[in-house]
């Protein structure tokens, strides 16, 4: 490879990595403002124009804040814990096809995979090296909740790559062209959904940031910094799980502007479940990933590959 393509992909990857992050504060701004006006009130509305330069205030706020430091707690792995949080979900970001130089390779959905799994390391380190019970606490529930849907979401994903057989998400895209996989897959598109929520810790099944029972859950020692790159982690992945349902089973054509549209209101979705639901109970969570998710998904995986063998079987 020349000396320029490897600056092209650095440069591009720069680049999404950047819009990523802008993509993240304008998207806790529409959470308060969507928020705001779900509990009838305002929102964000003092700083800038309808309060457009409030994500930038706040970022302002959290990393000139005083960083605290636990006297107990274990320093290296508590500092790093959520710089690597952080890298890991901006890192997903890698496997975005793109149709100009970049990391556009075959095995997209595997790399995915791959990356996701290894976040439930950092808030397991995180709760654990804050040397708080709480924080501890909520660092076990998030890493059980998390590896328990991560199994129902793989086996969901697997059926999705049955129909297509390959593991590059542009095939997504030329699959979907006449008809999209939601009206083909309805009901693992809703199951891939919830597990989605489930993944990113988000209403209603936030657990490991239960307020009324741990404070605030793995991170209840962090402050400045370290709580923003916490923060900026989830809505860094709540924003790729948005763009994955996109390309998953709702077309996912990435050169038109109806692209960005889909994930833009899968997103609101996030926010719009937050406002709606109230907390789910944590044994009903597990009970719904191991007796309804699991047998479900695995009947579907059964049927897709039994269709998939019938299929090229016939026309072989």
């Amino acid at each position: 490879m020349m000396l320029i393509d490897l600056f092209l992909i650095s440069f591009s990857s720069l680049i999404l990595i950047v819009f990523v992050l802008f993509g993240v504060a304008f998207l806790t701004l529409m959470e308060r403002k969507v928020l705001g006006y779900i509990q009838i009130r305002k929102g964000p509305n003092k700083v800038g124009f309808v309060g457009l330069l409030q994500p930038f205030s706040d970022a302002i706020k959290l990393f000139t804040k005083e960083q605290t430091n636990p006297f107990m707690s274990n320093f290296n792995v508590y500092y790093f814990s959520p710089v690597l949080n952080l890298f890991l979900s901006l890192f997903l970001w890698m496997c975005i096809p793109f149709f100009t130089v970049n990391f556009n390779f075959n095995f997209s959905f595997l790399f995915f995979l791959c990356v996701s799994s290894l976040s439930v390391y950092t808030v397991m380190l995180a709760g654990w090296s804050s040397n708080s019970s709480y924080s501890l606490l909520g660092s076990l529930r998030s890493v059980a909740q998390t590896i328990s849907y991560e199994v129902s979401l793989a086996l969901i994903l697997l059926s999705f790559l049955f129909l297509v057989l390959s593991v590059n998400i542009l095939h997504l895209m030329k699959y979907q062209e006449f008809i999209w996989f939601l009206f083909l897959m309805f009901p693992l598109c809703l199951m891939w959904l919830v597990s989605s929520l489930a993944e990113t810790n988000r209403t209603p099944f936030d657990f490991a940031e239960g307020e009324s029972e741990l404070v605030s859950g793995f991170n209840v020692e962090y402050s400045s910094g370290g709580f923003a790159m916490i923060f900026l982690a989830e809505y860094s992945s709540i924003l790729f799980m948005s763009m994955l349902c996109s390309l998953l089973f709702l077309g996912g054509n990435l050169i038109s502007w109806f692209f960005f549209l889909k994930v833009g209101f899968l997103a609101f979705f996030w926010i719009w479940v937050r406002g709606t639901l109230p907390r789910f109970r944590y044994d009903k969570l597990m009970y719904l990933a191991w007796k309804s998710y699991l047998p479900i998904s695995l009947n579907f995986l059964m049927l897709f590959f039994g269709l998939e063998f019938f299929f090229l079987s016939l026309f072989s």
